[in-house]
């Protein structure tokens, strides 16, 4: 009987500690009006740093590390479904009024998701180099609902050793990003990053699409989208993406891959400076 009552004790300290999983970090500078920093995929909120240095004097910046990436532990899958939610709770739980949302990538496309479902929570959306439906661009006869963890693709990442990893992550960095001086740091993160959330996290981003939900979206939002390496193509995939919003303003950065801030740091700047109120 006793050896049984351990046995439910340990099972219930084990769910426990599963519930309370948290999906992020946050790091809290400055004072004014609340922003909440949502970093891309595999960052952590030291992508941040230079908006913050300037943001913090005016505002109150909340910045976001998400699970398995950087030093904050990962989560269970479904990884992306966590985060919203517990947002939502943070927003709600710190009594946080209508704060803005600056998004990069990832974290635009979440920050979209939040807007569509809690249309009253939030006062602004910026996003930086975001899709509702990055999935549309990569996959052909694309299909949300289609979209499954285990495949051979996800699998052959998984098992990947660390040189051929390392390899993916230097070309990607390269062409997410034209400024030579960051691309080691963008490397260091996907280095960093769980490799199950690498894996299983990205997948999460491929099976949302917010094409049709976008348009519940009530709050202005703000696009800040990389023209590298074609602007007119850029231009229509951003206009085909965001018919359905409402209440869009899309600025270009030229001479920007998809690290707009990194790229275009004083242009960026002026934008952010200019839309967060």
């Amino acid at each position: 009987m006793k050896k049984l009552q351990l046995i439910i004790v340990f099972i219930l300290v084990i769910c426990a500690m599963h519930a309370q999983q948290t999906a992020f970090k946050v790091e809290v500078v400055g004072k004014g009006e609340p922003v909440l920093l949502f970093p891309g995929f595999t960052c952590t909120g030291d992508v941040w740093k230079e908006t913050v240095a300037v943001l913090s004097a005016n505002h109150e910046c909340h910045i976001f590390t998400f699970a398995g990436f950087g030093a904050v532990p990962a989560i269970e899958k479904p990884w992306l479904p966590k985060i919203k939610e517990q947002v939502i709770d943070y927003v709600n739980r710190l009594k946080l009024k209508k704060p803005v949302i600056i998004g990069h990538s990832l974290g635009g496309t979440l920050g979209l998701w939040l807007a569509a479902e809690q249309t009253s929570l939030f006062k602004k959306l910026i996003i930086v180099d975001a899709l509702p439906a990055a999935g549309a661009l990569m996959i052909p006869r694309y299909n949300a609902d289609s979209i499954q963890y285990d495949t051979p693709y996800s699998k052959q990442l998984l098992a990947m050793d660390s040189v051929k990893f390392k390899t993916m992550a230097l070309q990607s960095a390269s062409f997410m990003c034209l400024n030579k001086e960051k691309q080691a740091r963008l490397v260091d993160w996907i280095l960093e990053a769980d490799r199950q959330t690498y894996v299983y996290g990205y997948i999460d981003m491929l099976k949302l699409d917010l094409r049709e939900s976008i348009a519940k979206i009530t709050i202005p939002v703000i696009i800040l989208a990389a023209t590298y390496p074609d602007k007119k193509v850029i231009e229509v995939t951003y206009n085909t993406q965001y018919q359905k919003l409402p209440g869009k303003t899309i600025f270009y950065a030229d001479n920007s891959a998809h690290f707009v801030m990194l790229d275009q740091p004083g242009w960026f700047m002026e934008k952010i400076k200019e839309n967060v109120n």
